[in-house]
């Protein structure tokens, strides 16, 4: 049948009809697609360095750039990269010939890979094989997406063009830095240290070709999941790399015959606590970046923390469970170290309390400055003040303060009263400079801790009644050692702020006093003896303090450059059995002192120019006579003794009896018991002549003999060493006193008369 030519053309017509139709369709489509393309294309990054990355958590370091603290949940590794060079080089070719054999041929997309990939896929009717390349890979990091054709399509694109921006080294090692693996880690150098605690150049072979082959599913191939697949893929990767030549016979035999040990990742330094204070004192708007630098010592940290522990272990069966040191530069205002320890596991209820911050009982450690504001309030080092026995009334009732050892020397200069930490002498000091206005001095040295009106405290303040922290106590310390001024202490390295102004808290020459005292060894020897703990190789003034049944044992102590202080107790405020200042920190403070002076400036206390030297008598504090027992002492201008003892000149009196009575010294011989205004009640159920109470005196010097006299008879005597005597007991009042013989003096020594009532 032959077609018409109206027919043929009308046919021909509708062909180049459906054919324009098609083209129109074909270029709205390709327009389409350029639209949408450009539409959902993102530029490439100006930089791969990450220097304006967004962080949620910064990485604190020690004033070395030491880690002290690791974090991973910033969306990128800002802390642990590696420059490209750094990155060993058996570890790059692992990653090459793993992910993307032909990473220095392509310009992106390797389109050989994609076609074999497509293939294998089609004949397993599902996909088993990628063919993503180490650059698509990095645009996937870059710039997220559902995994779907369209994200494959824009990737391709987007990994030309990061090729035509930066070279193949910065996105290999963008790349090795960035990859992410399980448990939030990114990069080669966090995997390394998750699994194996090492860095990546100190990785075995089989351990690099892991690293390699976990970044396909680091879910499924997690090795602290069990890894399952990995040892497979291990060797599958090092005959693939024997065969390209990156891999030596050797090296292979090591990839498959070798084992992986898995090591569990440890900190570099254990500052958990300093780092939880920095957090707490809002330190990251001193940050740099994502970096905040401390001024702590990595190095001088792990000793101490060393120190520390084993001092604590030594110490278990005394009832000892924690324990806290700090350690300043003063001369910088900076913390060097800030450790604790202990027996709490990390999961324990306490576990997080900072030993270094908890305000606990400060025992005698704030002795120091009660003296030094009695210094300034017109005392003198040479003041005698009484160590006998003094009684307080609480409420209805009455407190006897006591020293540690239960025994008094009389009259004491004040040096020997603070040197021996004597109790009685620090309340009459604070009987004489005031509770309301030591509480005040107290405060300017930064004793925040102390938030309650003085009649809180009382006069037991003198004795620690309070808490304070080991924080506040080491700040107040480094006030004397820096001679009088108060600077707040540093915790980073950043330009200072100045949000505290330093103050002057005491003077030059009385902070330089109470440093004198503090560092005299010869002062000290009543309670603590010769060659003590405390008296250190270099010139360093030491506090000691315990606390209230024991529970808080403390010392502190400054040289001419460091302060240190040491806290020791248990968190849950339970007793010890009997550790004291000395007996426990004394160990911890004398062995930091010597790391610090190994390395550090190992001078004695700076003097001050403003102080004078005098010639006084040991026992009344005058300028010493020829016959005194003279000593050198220091004094701030104008407050030298006037006059010259006369004691040792006087001659012996006779009593009414004809026994020779020395003349009472001005280091007075007082009775112990009775006090002056005592009242004593007889026991209706004991037998009246089997009452008895003690009388007694100091126990040094040792007496000879005493006689022992009530109203005015001697109704008694004892002899040589023996300081008390059984006097039974008389209804009524009464006046005691005892007449003493030393084997020193020539004559007899008598106490003053002490009233006292028998009900």
């Amino acid at each position: 049948m032959t077609l018409k030519g109206s027919e043929v053309s009308s046919r021909r017509s509708r062909l180049l009809a459906g054919l324009l139709a098609c083209l129109a369709l074909g270029a709205a489509g390709t327009l389409l697609l350029a639209w949408k393309t450009v539409r959902d294309l993102r530029p490439p990054p100006e930089s791969l360095s990450l220097g304006d990355a967004p962080v949620r958590k910064m990485k604190i370091l020690d004033r070395s750039g030491i880690p002290l603290s690791v974090t991973y949940i910033n969306h990128w590794n800002l802390h642990d990269a590696l420059p490209l060079r750094d990155v060993p080089e058996l570890l790059r070719q692992a990653f090459i010939t793993s992910e993307d054999k032909r990473f220095f041929e392509h310009h992106g997309v390797d389109w050989q890979a994609r076609g074999h990939a497509l293939w294998q896929n089609v004949k397993a009717l599902k996909a088993v094989r990628g063919a993503s390349t180490i650059t698509e890979q990095t645009v996937r990091m870059l710039h997220p997406r559902p995994r779907t054709l369209w994200s494959r399509w824009l990737e391709g694109i987007e990994a030309y063009r990061l090729e035509r921006r930066f070279s193949k080294a910065e996105i290999l090692e963008f790349y090795l830095n960035q990859v992410p693996y399980a448990h939030r880690r990114r990069g080669v150098v966090q995997a390394a240290r998750l699994y194996f605690d090492r860095d990546p150049d100190t990785l075995s072979v089989r351990e690099m070709l892991a690293l390699a082959v976990v970044v396909r599913a680091p879910s499924s191939f997690d090795l602290r999941r069990g890894g399952r697949g990995v040892d497979g893929a291990v060797r599958r990767l090092a005959a693939n790399m024997k065969r390209r030549g990156t891999l030596t016979e050797d090296q292979y035999r090591s990839a498959v015959e070798d084992r992986i040990e898995l090591r569990e990742a440890r900190p570099p330094v254990d500052a958990t606590h300093f780092v939880q204070h920095l957090h707490r004192a809002g330190a990251e708007g001193a940050a740099f970046g994502s970096t905040l630098v401390t001024t702590l010592d990595a190095a001088l940290q792990e000793r101490v923390r060393h120190i520390l522990g084993s001092r604590l272990r030594d110490l278990r069966s005394s009832a000892i469970g924690n324990g806290a040191v700090l350690v300043v530069d003063h001369r910088s205002d900076e913390v060097l170290a800030w450790v604790n320890g202990g027996a709490m596991a990390e999961d324990a209820p306490g576990a997080w309390i900072d030993g270094v911050t908890t305000p606990r009982q400060p025992g005698s450690t704030l002795k120091p400055f009660l003296y030094a504001l009695a210094l300034e309030m017109g005392w003198t080092p040479a003041t005698l003040i009484d160590d006998s026995p003094v009684a307080q009334a609480v409420g209805s009732g009455l407190h006897n303060f006591h020293n540690y050892s239960r025994t008094y020397y009389g009259p004491l200069r004040l040096r020997e009263a603070l040197a021996n930490s004597l109790n009685v002498p620090a309340i009459r000091a604070i009987q004489f400079t005031g509770t309301e206005r030591f509480l005040g001095r107290l405060r300017l040295l930064g004793f925040q801790s102390l938030a309650q009106p003085a009649d809180f405290y009382g006069q037991g303040l003198a004795l620690g009644d309070g808490e304070v922290s080991l924080f506040e106590l080491v700040r107040a310390y480094a006030v004397l050692a820096r001679q009088g001024e108060y600077r707040p202490l540093r915790t980073t390295r950043a330009p200072v702020t100045v949000s505290e102004p330093p103050r002057r808290v005491f003077a030059a020459t009385t902070a330089a006093l109470i440093g004198d005292i503090l560092s005299d060894p010869q002062a000290r020897r009543l309670e603590f003896g010769d060659g003590n703990l405390l008296r250190l190789p270099v010139q360093t003034a030491v506090k000691t303090g315990t606390s209230t049944d024991h529970r808080d044992s403390w010392i502190v102590g400054f040289s001419s450059r460091y302060t240190v202080g040491v806290w020791m107790g248990n968190l849950d405020r339970g007793p010890t059995k009997g550790v004291t200042g000395l007996a426990g920190p004394g160990l911890v403070l004398r062995a930091v002192f010597a790391e610090l002076n190994r390395y550090g400036d190992a001078a004695p206390l700076p003097p001050c120019p403003g102080l004078a030297m005098a010639t006084i008598c040991a026992e009344s504090g005058l300028p010493a006579g020829p016959n005194c027992p003279g000593l050198q002492e220091w004094f701030e201008p104008g407050t030298v003794p006037t006059g010259v003892c006369s004691i040792h000149e006087r001659p012996g009196r006779r009593d009414s009896g004809g026994v020779v009575v020395e003349a009472n010294r001005s280091r007075e011989l007082r009775l112990q018991q009775p006090t002056p205004g005592l009242r004593l009640a007889m026991d209706p159920r004991i037998p009246d002549e089997l009452e008895a109470f003690p009388f007694k005196v100091p126990e040094r010097p040792p007496p000879s003999r005493i006689e022992w006299l009530v109203d005015g008879e001697v109704i008694g005597a004892t002899g040589p060493g023996v300081c008390q005597f059984a006097w039974p007991l008389s209804r009524g009042a009464h006046l005691a006193r005892a007449r003493v013989w030393r084997a020193d003096a020539p004559g007899a020594e008598e106490t003053p008369e002490v009233r006292f009532t028998v009900e």
